[in-house]
Formats: structure tokens, C-alpha cells, sequence
């Protein structure tokens, strides 16, 4: 029987092919052989309280380490469990592998235990989602679902592996292994020659340049090419995503403050790894006349809800380097006057900022928890954001100390990433420090796998700011129906979440004044455990981003 391998074998072999080294999963029935091949093959199995769970944490591994993520669970709701981590990868452009149980194949349609369309159900929210209906199609089968992943952005995609399936046994030599690496093809591709070319020709002459990055750029690790893109050629730069960080703080090409103005009156708007989405006003609120381009590695996302001058397809750092080599014997425009209008708005915002950065106020206020944070945070430190109003007023104000160190909750805003984000960072970068803001409420999603961090000894300093509401809501029910309703269905309890913490072998603080903030952070750090810091701040302050959207007016 030693040429014999079963399906968990060949799964697993396939996974190691790919550079898969952790699985998230749920225990079930119907995967058990898939766990046997991944012990075979040196694959770390790392089992949490939900599968929600497993799914971001697939996602943010992807992100943190840019490694196919891999999370497995079993049928039924097992798999049903992951659909808001799947379709949050979708949106994030994630590429990762969600394998599903399911009961033996001779049990489909019958009632079985979990037997639903799964690949239905998936279908729209992947870029690929399949049954395997033989042993000897799991190596196949997989890797067409890893180069679904990469095909155009990353993203999720999803295989269905019948318990008989996985368990089978076949032939060594009638289920061959696609060779490793040599699967799918590179993903870095170069844009259209001549649209490079086209948008060479508006930089080289533009005065006052606009360039925004968002979260593509981490994707395609293309940052230290951002940079250089953005100091060669004399570019004003702004960040958003998994892309913040690209310009340490105080560099002369970064810019946070001052995007409102710089879209407002530039002469040329460049958008890299960025869709016209809500966050961007869908274009509407772009000056008219303006010559605008678009770089983005998905073809659906060029020119979607506004018009450009100049579209290009392809691999975002492929692409700026191309642009430099035809830009490298031009001389930039200095543009002098333009770098230092955009750098006057930024002191004019930071120092509007202090009265609430250096608040003193009790209850708390959420600014001067962001300061705080922003002062503990160092180079090494990977900054995680799930909150709703407190992330926004924090994001004016954390700015991480490179690149791949800020992750949020992503154009979904999708509450609950934070656990599993830390778990992943920490399993990807064990030397590095990781750092969560939470709101009480979007801890309340997934904070039971705290324990599972503890368990695993992935430790992480979590930082709640704990107003007893979901405030971000609230805001919506006061504008719609009054301050008199302003505890409908956004009241929570007042909940003592270092006690928690304490609870499961953690370490945990309450701060109650703005004083105790920075001494709590550092006791966390030294503590070397799980920690959660329950910050107390005003329920009754609103952060612009939170009354300037739209669906809040």
C-alpha cells in the first residue's frame, strides 16, 4: 500500500506546494483526514471558537505575510459560519483557500448532516467555488482554486471536499502533484505600453500633482517602490488602508491632513490600488476638467463610477517602475510652492488636533486615546484597528512607523477582525509587537478567542475603548430620531473587560484618566501575556468621519 496516498495527504501536500505553513479551522467530522496530512507535512493547525474566526484570520495571514491563507472548517453551518470573514476577504482582496466538508457524496440531496449548497451559497462572494468529486482531483482541483486566487486582485476562492473524497485512497501515480511553483504564472504584470506612456507624459508637465495609494500597493509589496516613485519624480503622496506607513511619519512626500485640499485644487489625480468606492465619494466630488488616472491590478475597478483620462492594468510596483525608466531622464518639477501649501495644512490640522490629542477631559476622550496610542507604538509594532468611531477619530491621529504595520477593518468595516488579526500577526511576525484597538462592541464579536491566542501563546496587547455603546450607529439614530432615542439598540453594558482578560490567564488594566493611559500600555508590554486595557471614553463625542457620512445625515 506505500503507493497509495489518501485525499488529506494530497490536500496537504498541495498546501505545502503553495507556501501554506498554518491552517485556521474548526474541528469537524468530515475534515479529520485533512488535519492527518497537514501533521504529515509540517503544517501547524491552529484551532479557534468560531469559524468566523478562521476565515480573518486566513485573510490577515494573507495580509501580514503575503501567503496564500488557508482556513478549513467542516459542512453545513461550519461553513456557513465563515461567510463575513469570505466576503471581507473578497472586498480586501485577500487570497485565500477555504476548504468545506461535507457528508459522503452518495448522502447529497438526502438530509444529510450539513448538506446544503454550499458552492451555491459561495459562489457570488469568491472568485471560485467548486466540489471535488474524486480523490484523484484534489491536487488539480486545488491548484485551480490557488490560481483563481490570483487571478486579476487576489481573493478568496472556495473547494467543497466530500468526506469519502478526502478519506479516499488512490494511486500515487493516477493523482500526480502539480509541480511546485509551476501552476499558475507571475502575477506582475506590466499596464498597457502606450497608457504608461500617456500617463509619463501628465506627470512629467503636472504642477500640482495628487497621488493616493490604497491598499493594493501592500498586496503587491510595492511600497519601497512608492516611495521611490514619489521622490524621483516630486510627488505628494497620500495613504489609505494597508498602504499607510508607505511614508514614515514626517517624510517630505507624505501627506495625511491635507487630501481634502490637494484633490480640490490639483492639476493632475492619480489613483494607485484605489477604487472610486464611497470613501472616495464615488469621484462625484472631483474638480471638473481635471485629467485623472487610475492603476489597479483588477479590470472591473478601472474607471467604475467616474470617467479617467488614462486606465492601466497591472502590478502596481511593474507599473511605477515603468514610469520611472521613461521619467529617468527627465527633470520633476520642483513644485515648490505646492509641496509647501500642502505642508502648511498639515501643522495648521495637527495643531487643531492638540486640544483633544492633550485632553485632559474624564470621561476620556477618544483623540487623546489615539495620542496615546500613536506615542506607545514603535517600529517594530504592527497596529490593528476594529472599532467603529473610535477607529475613526484614531485614525487621524496613529500614523505607524513603516510599511505592513497598519491593518483596519477594511471597506466593509467589517467589527470583529481584531482577534484573528492579531493571532495571524503574531504567527507571521513572532518578533514583532501587536497592537489592537478595539471598540466594545466589535470585541464582543470575537473576543473569545482571546483564549485562543493565550492557548497558543501569541500574545498581543489589546486596547478597548470602551464607551458602552456602539456609538458610530447612535449617531445615525440621534440624527434620524433624536437624542431622547439615542440608547436604541446601541446601548451596551458596562462591561470589565480586564477582568476578562485576568479571567483566561491575561493580563488586564481598567484606566479610567488620561493619565493612567500610557503607564497601563507600558505595564502591558512588560507583562509579556495577552492583554487587554479597558479605557474608558466619552460616549458623547462624535468623530467628524462618523458625521460627515452620508448615511448619518
Amino acid at each position: 500500500m506505500d503507493d497509495m496516498i489518501d485525499g488529506g495527504a494530497l490536500l496537504a501536500k498541495m498546501l505545502k506546494n503553495e507556501g501554506i505553513d498554518v491552517i485556521f479551522t474548526l474541528i469537524g467530522g468530515e475534515i479529520v483526514d485533512a488535519y492527518a496530512g497537514c501533521l504529515k507535512e509540517g503544517i501547524r493547525i491552529i484551532d479557534v471558537r468560531h469559524e468566523q474566526v478562521a476565515m480573518h484570520a486566513a485573510d490577515g495571514y494573507f495580509r501580514m505575510t503575503g501567503k496564500t491563507g488557508c482556513a478549513i472548517v467542516s459542512a453545513g453551518v461550519g461553513t456557513t459560519n465563515t461567510m463575513t470573514g469570505v466576503v471581507n476577504a473578497l472586498y480586501e482582496e485577500s487570497a485565500v483557500l477555504l476548504v468545506g466538508g461535507f457528508a459522503p457524496s452518495n448522502e447529497r440531496h438526502m438530509g444529510s448532516l450539513g448538506d446544503i449548497p454550499h458552492t451555491a451559497i459561495l459562489g457570488p462572494i469568491t472568485k471560485f467555488a467548486a466540489t471535488v468529486s474524486s480523490t484523484e482531483r484534489i491536487a488539480p482541483m486545488t491548484a485551480m482554486a490557488f490560481r483563481e486566487c490570483y487571478n486579476g486582485a487576489p481573493g478568496p476562492a472556495y473547494l467543497e471536499i466530500p468526506v469519502d473524497v478526502l478519506e479516499g485512497k488512490v494511486a500515487i501515480a493516477s493523482a500526480p502533484l502539480p509541480t511546485k511553483g509551476q501552476y499558475r504564472a507571475s502575477t506582475q504584470c506590466s499596464g498597457n505600453r502606450d497608457d504608461v506612456k500617456k500617463l509619463a507624459a501628465l506627470l512629467a508637465k503636472a504642477q500640482r500633482p495628487c497621488i493616493l495609494f490604497g491598499s493594493q500597493l501592500w498586496t503587491c509589496r510595492a511600497t519601497d517602490t512608492a516611495v521611490d516613485f514619489c521622490k524621483k519624480l516630486n510627488l505628494p503622496a497620500y495613504t489609505s488602508g494597508s498602504s499607510r506607513g508607505t511614508f514614515a511619519p514626517g517624510a517630505t512626500h507624505g501627506f495625511h491632513h491635507s487630501r481634502h485640499y490637494a484633490l480640490d485644487n490639483a492639476d493632475l489625480i492619480v489613483l494607485i490600488g484605489l477604487p472610486f468606492d464611497f470613501r472616495m465619494g464615488y469621484g462625484q466630488s472631483l474638480p471638473k476638467n481635471v485629467p485623472i488616472a487610475q492603476i489597479d491590478m483588477d479590470y472591473r475597478t478601472v474607471g467604475k463610477n467616474h470617467d479617467i483620462t488614462v486606465g492601466i492594468v497591472g502590478d502596481l510596483g511593474v507599473v511605477m517602475q515603468d514610469l520611472l525608466t521613461l521619467l529617468a531622464k527627465e527633470n520633476a518639477p520642483p513644485r515648490a510652492s505646492w509641496f509647501e501649501t500642502l505642508r502648511a495644512l498639515e501643522k495648521k490640522a495637527v495643531a487643531a488636533q492638540e486640544p483633544f490629542t492633550h485632553s485632559n477631559a474624564n470621561p476620556i476622550h477618544p483623540m487623546r486615546l489615539a495620542y496615546e496610542i500613536n506615542e506607545f507604538i514603535t517600529q517594530d509594532t504592527i497596529f490593528i484597528g476594529d472599532a467603529g468611531d473610535v477607529l475613526t477619530f484614531a485614525g487621524g491621529v496613529i500614523m505607524p512607523k513603516a510599511a505592513g504595520l497598519w491593518f483596519d477593518t477594511g471597506p466593509l468595516g467589517t467589527l470583529g477582525i481584531g482577534t484573528p488579526f492579531a493571532m495571524a500577526a503574531k504567527l507571521a511576525n513572532p518578533q514583532k509587537e501587536v497592537v489592537c484597538l478595539f471598540g466594545d462592541g466589535s470585541f464582543s464579536m470575537t473576543g473569545w478567542d482571546f483564549e485562543s491566542c493565550i492557548r497558543f501563546n501569541l500574545p498581543f496587547i489589546g486596547i478597548i475603548g470602551n464607551n458602552s455603546h456602539m456609538n458610530q450607529p447612535r449617531y445615525s439614530t440621534i440624527m434620524q430620531m433624536g437624542k431622547e432615542h439615542s440608547e436604541l439598540a446601541s446601548k451596551l453594558s458596562n462591561v470589565p473587560y480586564a477582568e476578562f482578560a485576568k479571567m483566561l490567564g491575561g493580563y488586564g488594566e481598567d484606566v479610567t484618566n488620561p493619565s493612567q493611559i500610557q503607564p497601563a500600555l507600558q505595564r502591558a508590554r512588560a507583562s509579556g501575556k495577552c492583554a487587554l486595557i479597558n479605557v474608558w471614553v466619552d460616549a458623547e463625542v462624535f468623530s467628524p468621519g462618523t458625521m460627515h457620512q452620508t448615511m448619518y445625515k
